[in-house]
């Protein structure tokens, strides 16, 4: 027990040299993250990593069982509350699988996981109470995130750990999702209940709550009506809410209840070689939602997830303009999206406007689509200024590159076995429900196998505009569609290889 301590707080004085000297040269002018933002075709500020004071706590030092038994929430708690009374610090977390209720950050707090450190979420949805919050883009209410900070400032989650959500105890299931023998072991599990031969829910309060729910979104207005669905109001599992200076790095973020990280009017962000996964049967399993967001960087890192990849919001509706906070100055480089319904995706959440965005450097490998831009009459809001370049895609099952602005909750795979053919021929009055998307730049991809090449599908009364497309080849089995697009939609280059099935 004394060897594992002496290792434990040699690594954490080792963390903290590495810490106090990545200060100090950024503190200079050689800011490591300084590359992503020179050069880029829109005005956006040098982004540095947060600065953490050089004090640490180790979390088994505050009675925390690593076994997996025993809730470690109070170990959590008073670990934070030790770091903020100092000024702030590192909380280390050893090796050892760590059960825990929800966890929240305060300014100036790194959680670092060290190899081998499992932060495992409980199953009990009575640990996560219901608060008011924000979700698919609409002020509502939902379980608290099991990982939350709102308002904080210098915050960092890093190491070689995982953060496991346990996902499966809060998720509802689609049969077409999943094999024969899994679809079986589902039906099994206690307490959920098939409400169709094809879909099977969680519980009892789930299947009440997804009455009449606006998809996510119920219609319980009294706090005993909330309390009643408890389990359907399933969290994301990060949750950063109006805070300023955050790192994510290194640490494996899977098998959330909802969408996986889910930064929300957040400044200054860092997103670096991490993994957000979720298994590709996860409904609403986004690997990573950045929403309202300014001065981001999302770099080096891969999503494999059941929903969209890399997903950009601003808020939906109503509630969306309300709040007015666009999505911008972004850079996404240099990552690689597997299994989702997206690889990179606009939307459909985009009625506080989404501009200012470089991505380079990504590679999409059998996702339903590549580039996905979606919206509906409604929403709002306008996407422009966008920068897409060196993209390589294979094996997209459906469209290589999409425009639709008829989203309707589907995924463009179930969208086409559907048969859902919208109206794309009646107009209707423009106003500031119209959503706009206009001024995207489009070059350098290569897309070896696809459904389809492109689809562009924009509104009658609200044509695509200003769409560049250069030096793209794609083989596909079926060719491209432009359906309301303006004039300015122009093509440099583009090559379509139509191949067999």
């Amino acid at each position: 027990m004394m060897k594992e301590k002496l290792l434990t707080t040699v690594a954490a004085l080792m963390l903290l040299t590495s810490t106090h000297a990545q200060s100090a040269c950024c503190g200079k002018d050689d800011n490591p993250y300084k590359k992503y933002t020179a050069d880029l075709p829109f005005e956006m500020p040098e982004v540095k990593a947060p600065v953490i004071p050089d004090n640490s706590v180790t979390l088994s030092d505050y009675g925390a069982d690593p076994t997996g038994v025993s809730l470690c929430t109070d170990a959590f708690a008073q670990a934070v509350d030790a770091l903020t009374a100092k000024g702030g610090g590192h909380l280390i977390v050893p090796r050892g699988v760590w059960l825990t209720g929800p966890i929240v950050l305060k300014s100036d707090i790194d959680l670092h996981l060290e190899m081998g450190a499992v932060i495992r979420f409980a199953a009990n949805e009575t640990l996560y109470p219901i608060i008011k919050t924000s979700f698919e883009g609409l002020e509502t209410r939902r379980c608290q995130s099991p990982l939350s900070a709102v308002g904080a400032t210098n915050i960092s989650i890093t190491g070689e750990g995982v953060i496991d959500g346990n996902g499966q105890y809060w998720r509802p299931v689609k049969r077409s999702k999943v094999s024969e023998g899994m679809w079986k072991n589902i039906l099994q599990r206690p307490g959920g209940l098939a409400l169709r031969p094809d879909y099977w829910v969680p519980s009892e309060s789930y299947a009440q709550g997804e009455k009449g729910a606006d998809l996510n979104v119920p219609t319980a207005k009294t706090d005993e009506e909330w309390e009643a669905i408890h389990r359907f109001l399933r969290p994301v599992m990060i949750s950063l809410v109006s805070c300023k200076n955050v790192l994510l790095k290194g640490v494996i973020f899977q098998n959330s209840p909802a969408w996986n990280i889910h930064p929300l009017m957040c400044e200054n962000i860092i997103i670096d070689n991490v993994l957000a996964r979720n298994p590709s049967y996860a409904q609403n399993g986004d690997a990573l939602d950045l929403e309202s967001c300014k001065n981001a960087l999302i770099v080096n890192s891969k999503f494999d997830a059941g929903d969209d990849g890399i997903c950009i919001k601003s808020g939906k509706d109503a509630d969306g303009r309300k709040r007015g906070v666009a999505c911008e100055n972004v850079v996404v480089d240099g990552c690689t999206v597997f299994a989702g319904h997206g690889g990179f995706v606009v939307g459909s959440e985009m009625s506080g406007g989404v501009r200012n965005f470089k991505v380079s450097n990504c590679q999409f490998l059998g996702t339903d689509v590549g580039l996905r831009f979606k919206s509906k009459r409604g929403r709002g809001g306008i996407v422009e200024n966008i920068y897409i370049d060196r993209i390589s895609m294979m094996d997209i099952t459906t469209d290589a590159i999409t425009f639709n602005m008829y989203y309707g909750g589907l995924s463009v795979s179930e969208m086409k076995a559907a048969g859902i053919q919208p109206d794309n021929i009646t107009k209707v009055a423009v106003d500031e429900t119209t959503p706009i998307f206009r001024n995207i730049f489009i070059q350098d991809v290569v897309c070896n196998g696809a459904g389809r090449a492109m689809e562009f599908n924009g509104l009658p009364e609200m044509p695509i505009d200003n769409i560049h497309l250069k030096d793209i080849t794609i083989r596909a089995k079926e060719d491209a569609v432009f359906q309301n697009v303006t004039e300015n939609v122009s093509q440099e280059n583009v090559k379509i290889i139509k191949v067999r099935d």
